[in-house]
């Protein structure tokens, strides 16, 4: 199994700053039920944002995939992506450290 890095973006700041339509906030939940359920499935490593709402916020999901073909299609599957409300590019990436003691808040 590899790591791979996926950032994305929203491609409309105004969902963060003047919030979401609900087109947008559909979409939002159809995002983290995939990213939930590949998480179940040992694919998800970790996932998350940056709580800044301006032109720099960016998301991450951390893949464990057989290979960048998998990753990719990971990547392009998630609903965030394939309905166009954010931009992703992915990365080859590797876990150098990862705390025993870190625990969700």
């Amino acid at each position: 199994m590899s790591q791979f890095l996926y950032r994305i973006h929203p491609t409309r700041l105004g969902m963060l700053t003047k919030g979401p339509t609900e087109r947008e906030a559909a979409i939002v939940d159809r995002h983290f039920a995939y990213l939930k359920d590949l998480m179940t499935k040992g694919k998800v490593l970790m996932a998350g944002r940056t709580l800044n709402n301006d032109a720099s916020t960016f998301g991450i999901a951390i893949l464990d995939a057989e290979s960048e073909n998998e990753a990719q299609a990971i990547m392009h599957a998630d609903p965030a992506v394939a309905e166009g409300l954010m931009k992703a590019e992915l990365f080859p990436y590797r876990v150098a450290l990862w705390s025993s003691t870190w625990a969700q808040s």
